[in-house]
């Protein structure tokens, strides 16, 4: 069972095969297909997709000098958007199905300033969301 925090649950969705590095690729991919065939256990704090993550240190993010406290607004933000809390499991395909009703918001929210937005906007499905909340 994959294990996912908050704005993972939203992002991956929007995947195109770029990483920091093949290792961490490889486990994104590695983890949105256990996504789409099992049921996701949704946590606090690091996660499937984190433990690849160059910056993770003592399992706190490094990317930047207010990191974790940026990616725990967005991981609560993305659980209030998706009706979801911590400790239970989530589907993908039913997350999916809620982007379209959230999309707008998440987008306004966090993508415009997001350093991953280029990887998105090659995306298709963020591409028609984005077309679609204008």
């Amino acid at each position: 069972m994959p294990v996912m925090r908050g704005h993972h649950l939203i992002c991956l969705h929007f995947f195109s095969g770029e990483g920091y590095d093949r290792a961490f690729t490889g486990n994104l991919e590695s983890v949105v297909l256990g996504a789409e065939t099992s049921p996701i256990f949704i946590c606090s704090g690091p996660d499937d997709v984190c433990r690849k993550c160059p910056w993770l240190r003592d399992r706190v993010c490094s990317f930047s000098r207010t990191a974790e406290e940026d990616v725990g607004r967005m991981d609560r933000d993305a659980l209030r958007l998706l009706d979801l809390v911590v400790g239970e499991e989530a589907s993908w395909a039913a997350v999916r199905k809620l982007l379209p009703r959230i999309f707008r918001i998440w987008h306004e929210s966090w993508c415009r300033d997001c350093d991953w937005r280029h990887a998105c906007l090659k995306n298709e499905q963020y591409d028609r969301l984005l077309r679609n909340s204008l």
